[in-house]
């Protein structure tokens, strides 16, 4: 180890020792900060007329971003004159320790003036480079220059080179640095910045920077008030000062944190905007307003708020403006851009202090928008301190000094906006309503020409108005025209990949003739536009009619191409797309679901026995919704089943759910036990806040969200809390119900189907014997008449009015008959068969054996429930015995009867072969399994 706690260092030839520091434990420091050595601690050395050295410790390039106060020292002989970073900003000194770096990569030992320029241009995105374009040069073409200069410059070669390359500090360098200080105090700066060392650059017309910038095109360079004038204009109307190290981040502000909004506009990069001309005209008149004139946007996600900003700034392009908004600059405010890298305290607002102070020195030629505007509620703020962006913008929003234009959701304009009193009182809110399906119908016409050309496709008259209906109706969490834009766009998408796969298939000669007519159709579109936009209406007329006759050949399938060579997008497209966001099967309705419901009491009535007046019931209210002609507003069907239990009220729910949302899984059920007491009602639609459960959504509003396409039933529903009839109320009438967070749950593609056992007693009794029948009834009829005027008179007394006038139908239960119980046991026993089909086994029931279940599984007061009980009890135990003792194998029959005692045997036959049997028993139920070599089916 060297002397003074140096080790590994080397002697230059002036007798100047350099070395890395030695930190703790030994180890060697890496922070990037050049040595300091103090000549008083050295043994003074005969002075030599050799170059000075440039005294800096070897540092990893990533690590010389994290360093302390850093010195570049020049020696000549004992004196040594120093470079300080304290002295410059962080880009500037970035730019500097560079310098150094650049020699060694071109093996030069001196460094000059031209690797100080290749290290500011090597900042891609820094400021010497927006310098250049600027002032009307290419900083590509610079940089390539300067490369070429510096490798035609001699290098140092030998075995000790690397030990030399970067070690001596230019006396022109040097130079250049002082003349970058004379800058800093002309223009009253603090520090030593990056435009600095352009100026210094610029007027050293001896080295390769002043020639450099003059080919690569910067105009006046050798006029140095044009270069001060130049630097002033880059920092923008507030000739802001350079008082921080990070001054650079400050210049722009508005084109660094902001989009112009009115040159998007001139350039045709906004898409059109059709009506909210009301919305126009409110925020033009509170612009013109002297002071607190700074209108915000408050409306529900995806209804339009930005678009009514970019409408606003292609009037002001257009001119279609009152005076006091003539000429005037929409910039964008982007919040993300403000707070991306701020990592030390006070840098947000250092960013945000630059961007209000270039819209105050516009001199109210700047109109500031910022989207989202609660996110400025509480930005840049740190623990304990009250300041944030919301209170930076306050007093210039007061004065009018700033206009500023915000764009905010209802509820967050209620949840930030509307607590801070101060800040609210210099906004003037507009409200921003969802528009109605004809509006939106316009909108998405006037978009369609921009998403035709994108897609490279067509988007029929009915796809439009399909996309505004069908989101309308079906996708009820979102707005228009948001939602029908995504349905266009998302079709426009799929419609493109698919007709690419088809041309893809087409020869080389077609694909080179279709191309040319899509480009010949794009020159088209564009030159009418531009005459649209020059108001030259005549010629553009023209053009729309080409642009007709173009794209009706496109479309053509003559042109030799297979379903013509533009894509069209229609009603089924747009069907498929809903299809997949919602489960909803539309084209199954379409298609399939007129001939399904004019079946519907059929297949119902095969399912649920004994009860046709039900299912009459259910099937005509299916059939007036599947038509369209039920109320949009309302679920599909609201019914009330009432009658004992085990009668088969739960099941035709269950038949109806399949038959219409084709699977039993499609029925959300809820069993209202569970919510006889007041505070469980809660869990319906959610817990309120600081109760358990909160943010997990409702048990019925959470299950309708994942399947807005099912059948709800509520199960036994006189038990439940009366405030739960409440609830069904809005859900009966309008088809909504508000969750705990504040989401809208659309039941209108749901059938809610409540059941109750109020009435059972009356059913049970079968009615009085008084009054007279109506001479076309059958006694039957008017018997079950009777029972259900009495049956609705206990359902009057339990039920609120408001809730029984909401149902579509109250539909009565009949008790089930002997008769019924026998067609119930088929059903029951085709379940049982089908599991024995899965083991390969056939099964069947003889006459004796059905007798004996319908008459032990037959109980008037509890309908077919017994009977289920009774097939498990002599069918299911029986087999299963069998089942364990191997007495029955793949292939076999297993069939029921009854011995002459009357007890339950279970016997196995054989295909092909007689069974074991004095005579053959009458069959009443027999399902078979045909046994192949690989599978067994039934």
């Amino acid at each position: 180890m060297g002397p003074g706690g140096l080790r590994g260092g080397r002697r230059f030839r002036n007798g100047v020792h350099a070395a890395a520091a030695v930190g703790p434990r030994g180890t060697r420091a890496t922070r990037a900060t050049a040595s300091v050595l103090d000549s008083s601690s050295r043994k003074k050395q005969p002075a030599q007329s050799q170059a000075p050295v440039l005294l800096m410790a070897n540092h990893h390039p990533r690590q010389r971003r994290r360093r302390g106060a850093g010195v570049l020292c020049r020696a000549s002989g004992s004196d040594k004159k120093r470079i300080q970073q304290k002295n410059f900003t962080e880009k500037a000194w970035d730019a500097v320790v560079e310098a150094p770096e650049v020699a060694k990569k071109y093996k030069h030992q001196i460094v000059e003036t031209e690797h100080l320029l290749k290290a500011l241009l090597d900042d891609r995105k820094g400021l010497f480079r927006r310098l250049v374009e600027e002032g009307g040069g290419s900083a590509q073409r610079l940089e390539g220059s300067v490369e070429r200069f510096l490798n035609q410059q001699p290098r140092v070669e030998g075995d000790d080179a690397d030990e030399k390359l970067g070690q001596v500090l230019g006396k022109n360098l040097e130079r250049c640095m002082a003349v970058a200080e004379e800058q800093r105090l002309e223009m009253g700066d603090s520090f030593v910045s990056v435009e600095h060392l352009f100026l210094a650059l610029a007027r050293d017309t001896k080295r390769y920077g002043y020639s450099g910038l003059s080919q690569s095109g910067v105009s006046g360079v050798s006029d140095a008030s044009k270069m001060t004038q130049l630097v002033r204009a880059l920092r923008g109307p507030a000739h802001q000062k350079v008082e921080t190290r990070n001054a650079e981040d400050g210049y722009e502000c508005l084109a660094k944190y902001a989009r112009d909004l009115t040159h998007e506009a001139r350039e045709g990069k906004l898409d059109p905007v059709i009506g909210r001309d009301e919305e126009i005209r409110r925020c033009v008149h509170i612009l013109s307003r002297r002071s607190k004139n700074n209108p915000v946007l408050i409306g529900e996600p995806g209804v339009g708020k930005t678009a009514v900003i970019e409408a606003l700034a292609q009037r002001v392009v257009a001119g279609d403006v009152p005076d006091s908004l003539q000429d005037r600059q929409i910039f964008a405010l982007d919040m993300g851009s403000l707070l991306a890298g701020a990592k030390f305290r006070g840098e947000f607002e250092d960013r945000l202090k630059g961007v209000i102070d270039e819209v105050k020195a516009s001199d109210g030629k700047v109109i500031l928008f910022v989207d989202e505007m609660h996110t400025l509620v509480g930005s840049g703020s740190s623990e304990g301190a009250s300041m944030d962006a919301g209170n930076l913008l306050k007093p210039q929003l007061a004065r009018g000094e700033l206009r500023c234009i915000g764009a905010t959701t209802l509820n967050e304009y209620r949840k930030y906006i509307e607590k801070d009193a101060a800040l609210e009182r210099r906004f003037q809110p507009v409200m921003v309503d969802e528009p109605s399906e004809e509006d939106a119908c316009e909108i998405i016409k006037g978009l369609q020409e921009r998403y035709e050309k994108y897609h490279q496709c067509v988007f029929t008259d009915e796809a439009v108005q399909a996309s505004v209906k069908l989101a309308s109706r079906y996708i009820t969490d979102r707005y228009l025209p948001d939602k029908a834009i995504d349905l266009l766009d998302e079709a426009g998408s799929r419609s493109r990949i698919a007709s690419f796969d088809k041309r893809k298939k087409h020869d080389a000669e077609k694909t080179e003739e279709h191309s040319a007519l899509w480009e010949q159709y794009q020159q088209v579109a564009d030159a009418k536009d531009a005459c649209v936009k020059g108001q030259t209406f005549e010629e553009a007329a023209l053009l729309q009619q080409r642009e007709t006759e173009l794209k009706a050949l496109m479309m053509d399938s003559s042109v030799d191409v297979e379903d013509g060579f533009l894509s069209v997008v229609d009603r089924d497209a747009i069907e498929e797309i809903i299809t997949q966001w919602t489960g909803v099967p539309l084209r199954q309705l379409q298609d399939a679901d007129k001939s399904r419901m004019l079946e519907l009491k059929q297949s119902l009535g095969d399912r649920v026995i004994g009860q046709n007046e039900a299912v009459q019931a259910i099937a005509k209210a299916m059939q007036r919704a599947s038509v369209g002609l039920k109320n949009p507003n309302r679920p599909i069907a609201t019914m009330l089943f009432s009658g004992p239990t085990g009668v088969g009220k739960t099941e035709l729910a269950k038949q109806l759910a399949f038959e219409c949302f084709g699977s039993k899984d499609a029925m959300i059920r809820l069993d209202m036990s569970e919510y006889m007491e007041k505070h469980t009602v809660a869990k319906i639609v959610g817990s309120p806040p600081g109760y358990v459960g909160y943010g997990e959504g409702g048990k019925l509003t959470e299950a309708v969200r994942r399947r807005p396409y099912s059948l709800i039933l509520l199960d036994e529903v006189e038990k439940a809390h009366p405030d739960v009839f409440n609830i069904l109320l809005q859900v009966m009438e309008d088809g909504l119900l508000t969750d705990s967070q504040g989401r809208r749950v659309s039941f209108k593609n749901t059938i809610l189907i409540l059941t109750s056992n109020l009435g059972s007693n009356v059913i049970a009794k079968g009615g009085t014997k008084l009054g007279f029948a109506i001479p076309t009834e059958t006694p039957e009829d008017a018997q079950y008449n009777q029972i259900r005027g009495l049956v609705l008179e206990e359902l009057r007394s339990y039920f609120k009015p408001e809730l029984l006038n909401r149902l579509d139908e109250v539909v009565v239960f009949r008790l089930l008959e002997q008769k019924e119980i026998a067609k119930i046991a088929d059903l029951l026993l085709d379940e049982t068969a089908g599991r024995m089909a899965d083991k390969g086994i056939g099964f069947e029931v003889t006459r004796a054996m059905m007798t004996k279940l319908t008459e032990e599984g037959y109980d008037k007061m509890y309908g077919a429930r017994p009977l289920r009980r009774t097939i498990m009890r002599l069918i299911e135990d029986y087999l299963a015995d069998a089942l364990m003792k191997n007495e029955l194998q793949e292939g076999d029959i297993a069939r029921m009867d009854v011995d002459e005692n009357g007890d339950v045997c279970v016997t196995r036959c054989i295909p092909g072969e007689v069974c074991v049997a004095e005579e053959e028993p009458e069959i009443a139920y027999a399902k078979f399994v045909e046994v192949d070599d690989e599978t067994a089916k039934v």
